[in-house]
């Protein structure tokens, strides 16, 4: 009827509840566990297994990072699918590894060194490097232990560094051979500079917002020249060297071709025509910076127009005259001040709202500055990354997120690669005193004649972990791991950084495996929010460290609840509340479990025939399969919430608050029907337990050894659905649940304690599917046999059936009217008020759609309320 080929070995006694305490206590046994699984190596994949791979890589986090919720989310999801394969019997590798996490790392050595008075410069850069290597080694990488806290599977032999041996030949191999095929190319672009880390950064660092500045708009020129252009960086009209209009612009075309005046400076600057202008967006003119704007650079490279640098790394003015030496900033104020002396101030607008750029780093302005860099050429890369998932080699889940990852690579710009650090993998190019320029692979010896000299910058961070699901594997070499583990089974990872890393390792993979794609399926999901839906930020002050709540409540609480609120692609609320509930269902199933096993559940020997069960074992094994099948579903499609909402509400409402409860009476009872319960009872928590532990395994593991006497629940089959259904018992016993709740509805509306006894005259007649359940059903409602004096004082018909009960000594009968007509006068008048409303055409005329919605709610309700309480009183004793 289920497929549980784990059974207790030899000898093993599988009821033992003294080895299970009281309380569940997550502090004390988790780190023990995860021990044991560690050094039992069950996280381990062997690359010469003749089974199925199934591999998956961590998103590096950074070297400098702990764990956040973000990382806690993924890492629950991640864990979970490879924890469940693994059950299933695939070769499983979970890759671990962190990144270098270049400008990031440097600065936070950097930050160590001005406490100290010096800066890197000091050290000189071989220094500096060994000062790096020293903190990874002393403070770096403090998230690992924290991983192990959380529970991940990791393959901890196969830990890897972006930095490493292995991994800095992959990176120089890949350099070397897309340079040779100029895919790799050294040009002075436009880029972005943050000035505060000193280096270049990609479009997909920066991070825009709306800040408040200001809009100035400056006469160029005099008389009939004269030209009105708006700017936000006045300080930058230092380094113009053109206005450009549009060819079509009647306004300014007597002006193309001759030159103007740029005031403050005194050179003449000519006037272009160019389409790119939009003749409707303020003026019709622009200025034109080649060296500090991205579109006035393409407009400069159209016309052939000098680019002037007037500000250097530190974003200080370098241009002569007045403004020398003052930071951008005070530049643009003094400079305004200048123009407005002057006269050319035509309008200013403050503040003015614009979207500004920063740094995702620090969050300084970023600055567009003309700089020699390197690039990857990434059109043929981009193309083959969007033909992969065109022609179905990899899937996007969910579907809808496949326009975002193609209007992406479709619209790709050259790559700017090289960073102005010294952490990080030194581009591998050398120049000669000749103007000689040679790119080194891996295995060729750099010139070292004299006068020659390597590049002295490093490659984005990016670049490294691009190549990350073959470099772990040992690439270039065509390693073991390589063929049994490449290409990955599925790419875990936030939409957030879909552009960041998924593209540049789709990039890099089809590129350098031969067209094979790195993975066959990429799962997004959102990012993890506060219970309001706000984004978690300390400046908002709702950012949470995991590690807090998995010290209060344990860790399967920290990722229960994470899991349960997986929906693909969608962000994830989360709040401590939550946390604390899943916490309680932790608690539920151990205590479930604890009293299973006090009882007698046994794994030991083959279930009984399904003709010699009670129906209520009959159905709990019908829902159990029905919920493997629906738990695989979910797997297979990535929806992590449902499938643990699935779990959730089997575990709890069907198996401890129903069969368990429904199993007491037989147990008291005693006999065959008991043995053969206590062997359901056993089969249902053994595989509940093995269906949970993916995503709660430190609980299940405590409780799946205690139950089966087994070693480890890590290495137990996955549970297969044998295909047994009995709609018949679930019929049955759907019926004798609907009998206990409309019952004990009816005891909480009459105010009656849970406990309370009373007495009560069951008619089962009319439901022939309720005649084996009389004792269980009184024993569920705490309900007494009839005795001497009965008086049926309240009647309910339900599901065929009839239960009288005699209240007369329960409640005050004349109070409980009293209190319920004064309800019932209540709903009434609500019922009266929200019909007038929405019977007033003016209103609807004029309210808004929500307002309006939530008076016909309110109505809804009110009807509801006056049929349930009308149902109370009549069902009350005449007084």
């Amino acid at each position: 009827m289920t497929d549980n080929t784990q059974r207790p070995q030899d000898g093993a006694n599988s009821a033992r509840p003294a080895d299970l305490p009281t309380q569940y206590a997550p502090a004390e046994a988790e780190g023990q566990l995860y021990e044991r699984w560690v050094e039992r190596g069950y996280f381990e994949a062997d690359a010469k297994s003749d089974k199925e791979p199934y591999t998956i890589v961590i998103p590096p986090p950074n070297v400098t990072g702990s764990l956040h919720l973000g990382h806690a989310f993924e890492h629950t999801l991640i864990d979970a699918l490879t924890r469940r394969k693994r059950m299933q019997g695939y070769e499983t590798l979970w890759q671990p590894g962190m990144d270098h996490a270049g400008i990031a790392t440097q600065n936070v050595v950097e930050r160590e060194l001005a406490k100290e008075g010096k800066s890197r410069h000091d050290l000189g850069r071989e220094a500096f490097v060994e000062r790096v290597w020293k903190w990874k080694a002393e403070s770096g990488g403090q998230i690992s232990g924290q991983m192990k806290r959380l529970g991940d599977g990791v393959a901890w032999s196969r830990e890897r560094f972006t930095m490493d041996e292995g991994l800095s030949q992959a990176v120089q191999t890949i350099f070397k051979r897309l340079y040779d095929d100029e895919l790799i190319y050294r040009a002075e672009r436009i880029i972005n500079w943050c000035p505060r880390c000193l280096t270049a950064i990609s479009d997909i660092e920066v991070e825009y917002q709306d800040d408040e500045g200001e809009l100035v708009s400056i006469r160029y020129g005099d008389g009939d020249t004269a030209i009105v252009v708006a700017t936000t960086r006045a300080e930058t009209m230092l380094g113009d060297t053109a206005v450009a209009v549009h060819p079509d612009d009647e306004r300014y075309r007597h002006l193309v071709g001759t030159e103007i005046e740029l005031p403050l400076t005194g050179r003449r600057i000519p006037v272009v025509a160019d389409e790119h202008v939009d003749p409707e967006f303020g003026t019709g003119a622009v200025k034109v910076t080649p060296a500090h704007d991205p579109n006035d650079f393409e407009i400069g490279q159209r016309h052939d127009l000098p680019s002037l640098t007037v500000m250097d790394e530190h974003a200080v003015i370098t241009a002569h005259g007045p403004f020398q030496g003052l930071d951008r900033l005070e530049a643009r104020s003094a400079i305004v001040a200048a123009l407005r002396a002057d006269g050319r101030i035509v309008a200013e607008k403050r503040p003015y709202t614009h979207s500004v750029g920063h740094c995702s780093r620090c969050k300084t302005t970023i600055e567009p500055r003309l700089s020699m860099q390197w690039w990857v050429r990434v059109g043929p890369l981009a193309k083959a990354a969007g033909d992969a998932v065109r022609d179905g080699r990899v899937t996007i889940h969910p579907k809808e997120m496949e326009s975002r990852y193609f209007g992406w690579v479709d619209n790709l710009h050259d790559w700017c690669i090289s960073r102005q650090l010294w952490w990080g993998h030194r581009i591998p190019v050398w120049y000669g005193p000749e103007g000689e320029v040679v790119c080194v692979g891996p295995d060729e010896e750099p010139p070292s004649e004299e006068g020659w000299h390597q590049d002295s910058d490093v490659l984005d961070t990016w670049f490294s972990s691009g190549l990350w699901p073959f470099s772990t594997l040992g690439w270039p070499q065509r390693t073991e791991s390589l063929e049994k583990f490449y290409p990955n089974s599925v790419m875990v990872t936030g939409y957030d950084i879909l552009f960041f890393w998924v593209a540049r390792m789709m990039m890099f993979g089809l590129y350098a495996m031969d067209g094979a794609p790195p993975f066959h399926t990429i799962a997004l999901h959102g990012m993890v929010r506060d219970q309001f839906g706000k984004k978690m930020s300390k400046s908002f002050g709702n950012a949470v460290n995991p590690l807090d709540w998995m010290d209060k409540y344990g860790s399967d609480a920290v990722r229960f609840t994470l899991a349960r609120g997986a929906n693909p692609g969608v962000d994830v609320p989360i709040g401590e509340d939550w946390v604390q509930a899943s916490r309680n269902f932790a608690n539920k199933i151990w205590n479930a479990t604890r009293f299973a096993l006090m009882n007698g559940a046994t794994v030991e020997g083959e279930l009984p025939a399904a003709a010699e069960l009670r129906a209520e074992d009959r159905w709990i094994l019908s829902r159990l399969n029905s919920v493997i099948a629906e738990v695989d579903a979910y797997y297979e499609d990535y929806q992590f919430s449902k499938l643990s909402e699935a779990l959730f509400h089997f575990a709890w409402d069907e198996v401890f608050d129903w069969y368990v409860e429904l199993s007491k009476t037989t147990f008291a009872k005693g006999g065959p029907a008991a043995d053969a319960s206590r062997r359901v009872l056993g089969e249902v928590l053994d595989v509940t337990l093995r269906l949970l532990h993916p995503v709660v395994p430190f609980v299940t593991e405590a409780l799946w050894t205690t139950l089966t006497g087994q070693e480890s629940v890590v290495v137990a089959d996955w549970p297969r659905d044998s295909g047994f259904r009995d709609r018949e018992a679930e019929r049955e016993i759907e019926t004798v649940r609907q009998v206990v709740t409309e019952v004990r509805r009816f005891r909480a509306d009459q105010g009656l304690q849970p406990g309370q006894k009373v007495p009560a005259r069951l008619d089962l007649a009319g439901s022939p599917a309720l005649a084996d359940h009389e004792d269980a059903i009184r024993q569920l409602l705490r309900l007494q046999p009839e005795g001497e004096g009965f008086t049926a004082t309240a009647t309910l018909p339900v599901a065929g059936a009839t239960v009288a009960l005699d209240l007369s000594g329960a409640i005050d009968v004349e109070a409980e009217r009293k209190r319920l007509a004064k309800d019932l006068a209540a709903a009434e008048k609500e019922l009266s008020q929200t019909t007038a409303k929405l019977g007033n055409e003016a209103f609807l005329a004029k309210a808004p759609d929500q307002v309006v919605d939530k008076i016909r709610k309110r109505q809804e309700t009110a009807k509801s309320d006056i049929e349930r309480i009308s149902a109370q009183l009549a069902a009350l004793p005449p007084g």
